[in-house]
């Protein structure tokens, strides 16, 4: 069970961030509207609420998964791969010394984003991608065994951070598109598997009792309630535009 989460407001300077998307440019008062029904929903889940100010400074800062992995017992404070965005580390350690006191970090020339790790229990996947190097991917999987976890590697082909296409859902599922859904690394598990069409809505995140999922894909939604999965459904389209997902906006722990 999740109790804390952090978020953090986009500031104006989001619109100029970084994508590799051609959705177009982010309306600034959508994705202000979008970003308070995500944290709303966060709430609706039953989990405390630690809510950042906007960094103009950084126009996609809020993406704050990118800039640590937490756990249970420690935090790992990331190397972020785009230069832009390597100084949003700062924040987000200061932050989680309200909660932690047990830190482990990645060090140049590694790089890491938070997005390229999923954790499934006490086993993590970690992304080799444009943004996280394998010397960063080593660094990890290091820190990972020294504290009692397991972590593959995963070198990706199609995906620009291992949680866009994968999320794990609970009881050995998880929900799957493109290059995962036949991947060796993930035989083991139950699948919901997200066609080409619906990919985006692959990476959802399940929050205790919830999964929260982007709004518009209803064939995602049905084939979660035959397993039983309660969702919530978000407008997620200002963040799409820059490559942003629902895992991408919290530090879940």
């Amino acid at each position: 069970m999740f109790k804390n989460v952090i978020v953090k407001t986009p500031g104006k300077s989001y619109v100029n961030g970084l994508t590799t998307s051609d959705l177009g440019k982010p309306d600034y008062g959508r994705l202000l509207e979008q970003h308070a029904a995500y944290i709303e929903a966060l709430k609706a889940c039953g989990v405390e609420v630690t809510h950042l100010a906007e960094s103009e400074e950084y126009p996609d800062s809020t993406f704050v998964e990118d800039a640590a992995v937490v756990t249970p017992e420690f935090a790992i404070i990331t190397n972020p791969g785009a230069e832009s965005r390597n100084g949003e580390k700062e924040e987000i350690e200061a932050v989680l010394k309200n909660f932690y006191s047990k830190f482990h970090y990645i060090t140049p020339p590694g790089t890491l984003d938070g997005g390229d790790v999923l954790q499934v229990d006490k086993h993590f996947y970690v992304g080799i991608s444009e943004r996280t190097n394998r010397e960063g991917a080593e660094q990890f999987k290091n820190i990972a065994e020294t504290e009692g976890y397991t972590a593959t590697i995963v070198e990706l082909q199609e995906f620009f951070h291992l949680k866009t296409g994968i999320a794990y859902l609970g009881d050995n599922t998880i929900a799957a598109a493109g290059e995962f859904l036949d991947h060796p690394d993930f035989a083991e598990y139950e699948k919901v598997e997200i066609p080409d069409a619906d990919e985006y809505s692959a990476n959802c995140i399940k929050v205790n009792d919830f999964v929260i999922i982007p709004k518009g894909f209803e064939e995602t939604k049905r084939k979660l309630a035959e397993r039983g999965l309660e969702t919530i459904e978000l407008e997620m389209s200002e963040f799409q535009k820059h490559d942003g997902g629902l895992s991408c906006l919290s530090l879940r722990f």
